[in-house]
């Protein structure tokens, strides 16, 4: 029985995913904090393990993606040390090895990389679309031959929201609910109606723009956190999958190693 932990380190989170025989059996998840170093995040690995009857022996491969450089050697200087495994990190010297391929491998993140490879396996390896809710809102475009299309960034929804709070002094936190009316009645529900509205329109013309400009049919899959928030889209995404980036990572190990 091969044990595999898949890492994402995100802007936000570290997500961590433990597989056995290609099936997810735990995830955890703790803020990606630049102040912590080796030792804490040996010590937060032992804390799961140790809650969820795992052995360290028993942990046969690592993957780790990072989309924060200064984490990336941290946290790959504690696995090593624990597990006294050397991660297979997740860049352009992995791609040659996966049937996902980029023009400019050290542009695209590892992360929207790890989404591509898990979404064109998944979709018979026909072309797709991958939104992910995150820090950043992301849509990924994958040809049929494999190729990433390209790429296309704005804001995410804690970013929006964020931004428009803390700028502007008598506007409140706002929650992430779905308003009932694009019309708010008070300044909470104002901001709920055009964020949350308004990036529902977002990803609709997006996806819909994407599919006019390359001409095919394509498979549209959601990730991220916050990928069921926007609960008007459910129609718009062939499937939901918080847990993508994750499995993108396991199939990089499994292409890698072949």
């Amino acid at each position: 029985m091969k044990t595999l932990l898949s890492i994402d380190i995100g802007n936000s989170d570290m997500v961590v995913g433990l597989w056995r025989d290609d099936k997810i059996e735990f995830i955890w998840r703790t803020p990606s904090s630049k102040e912590k170093n080796a030792e804490a995040f040996q010590m937060i690995f032992r804390e799961w393990l140790l809650e969820s009857d795992i052995k360290i022996s028993e942990v046969d491969s690592i993957s780790l993606s990072s989309v924060v450089p200064e984490l990336s050697d941290t946290v790959s200087k504690a696995v090593k040390g624990l597990f006294e495994i050397n991660p297979l990190i997740i860049g352009p010297d992995v791609y040659h090895k996966i049937p996902i391929s980029t023009e400019r491998p050290t542009e695209i993140g590892s992360d929207l990389m790890c989404n591509a490879l898990a979404a064109y396996i998944r979709a018979g390896r026909k072309a797709c679309i991958v939104v992910d809710f995150g820090t950043a809102l992301t849509f990924t475009s994958v040809n049929n031959d494999g190729s990433v299309a390209g790429v296309a960034i704005a804001p995410g929804l804690k970013t929006a929201i964020r931004a428009l709070t803390q700028n502007t002094a008598k506007l409140p936190e706002v929650p992430l609910e779905m308003p009932t009316s694009v019309l708010g009645k008070n300044t909470v529900h104002a901001i709920q109606a055009g964020i949350l509205s308004g990036y529902t329109g977002l990803v609709e013309k997006m996806v819909q723009l994407i599919k006019e400009e390359l001409k095919t049919p394509m498979n549209v899959y959601a990730t991220g956190g916050l990928s069921s928030i926007l609960s008007p889209l459910k129609d718009s995404f062939d499937i939901v999958d918080v847990n993508l980036t994750l499995d993108g990572l396991r199939l990089m190990n499994h292409f890698y190693e072949k």
